[in-house]
C-alpha cells in the first residue's frame, strides 16, 4: 500500500473532514481514502460515451436497452413549451 502526505491543508478543511468521517462512522484516514477512490471512479465514468453513462446510470431500474451514440449527427434544438 502506498502512503500519501498532504501538506499545507487548511485547518477548516481538516475539521470538516473529521466531522464528515465522524458522521460516516469511520476514521478521517478512511474517509479520505473513500473520497480519493470516488474521485478516480468519477473520472473513469466521465470518459465513457454519453449513451453508456446514461445506460449505466439507469441500469438499476431496469433499463437494459442499448442507447445509440449520435456521433456524426447534427444537434437539434429542443423547445420546451408551457
Amino acid at each position: 500500500m502506498a502512503q500519501l502526505i498532504v501538506r499545507n491543508l487548511e485547518e477548516d478543511v481538516k475539521a470538516r473532514l473529521q466531522q464528515q468521517a465522524s458522521r460516516h462512522g469511520q476514521s478521517m484516514e478512511e474517509e479520505v481514502r473513500n473520497i480519493l477512490r470516488d474521485a478516480v471512479r468519477t473520472e473513469e465514468r466521465a470518459s465513457a460515451p454519453l449513451g453508456t453513462r446514461v445506460r449505466d446510470r439507469f441500469a438499476r431500474i431496469g433499463l437494459d436497452e442499448e442507447i445509440p451514440e449520435l456521433r456524426g449527427h447534427k444537434a437539434r434544438r429542443v423547445v420546451f413549451r408551457r
